[in-house]
């Protein structure tokens, strides 16, 4: 190989932001608008961006969520790095990112991260140019995607299904500081892709000393209202 053959490839981060509405498991993604001639063109991409040259991964990761959706102090995990030459195929993606970027692009390899969020905390778009909303993950593959995202939400699906087998304090992550036991189950059962017997999870649930249960009831819901309850993470241990 010559020298004149030799680069370094762009690094990016990439962000599956996960959050959970009661009833399904939902994704923040950002609309990207591209003007091509006299059309507008229409996508959806993962909150992410190339990192600074000086900058650590996960720096770079709460710094590019905190940028696009104003978030801060959130569960981040990083699982798994994209680097094949195909991921940049799509000519539109790459003239995107230079005009985003300012900057001359030949390959970019993107690390992804998982976060886990409360669906009801406020995203602050910092951008006049950038929307974000929740879209449902069954939803995910029907939708027009930037680059490989695709498959980074399904990796990154894969990685915090591993990871709740082994930290179960990481459902509370995704859950109101007050929730209840359906609550609780529909999101294991949405994690997992399970149906779990109603009275064999109560059980369950009894036997978890960090859900505590509280002594008060929904409020303001069209059937009986449910008892809810607390995650205490001084007792998961």
């Amino acid at each position: 190989m010559n020298a004149e053959s030799i680069y370094y490839p762009f690094v990016s981060v990439d962000c599956v932001v996960f959050g959970f509405d009661g009833e399904r498991l939902k994704v923040l993604l950002i609309e990207r608008n591209i003007k091509e001639s006299d059309e507008l063109y229409n996508d959806k991409k993962l909150p992410g961006s190339i990192i600074l040259k000086d900058e650590d991964l996960d720096d770079a990761a709460i710094r590019i969520l905190n940028e696009l959706t104003g978030l801060k102090n959130i569960y981040l995990s990083q699982f798994h790095s994209f680097g094949s030459p195909e991921r940049t195929k799509n000519p539109r993606d790459i003239l995107w990112l230079e005009k985003t970027m300012k900057l001359k692009i030949e390959r970019i390899v993107t690390v992804g991260y998982v976060a886990l969020i409360k669906i009801n905390r406020k995203i602050q778009v910092l951008s006049d140019n950038t929307e974000t909303n929740w879209y449902d993950l069954k939803e995910v593959k029907k939708t027009r995607l930037a680059f490989d995202h695709e498959e980074i939400i399904q990796k990154g699906l894969e990685h915090i299904r591993y990871k709740l087998d082994r930290e179960p304090g990481l459902f509370f992550e995704l859950l109101p500081r007050k929730f209840t036991i359906s609550q609780l189950r529909t999101l294991h059962d949405t994690m997992h892709q399970v149906r779990s017997d109603i009275r064999n999870f109560h059980k369950k649930v009894a036997q978890m000393p960090y859900v505590v249960a509280l002594d008060e009831v929904e409020k303001n819901v069209p059937h009986r209202a449910a008892r809810l309850y607390k995650f205490d993470r001084k007792k998961l241990w």
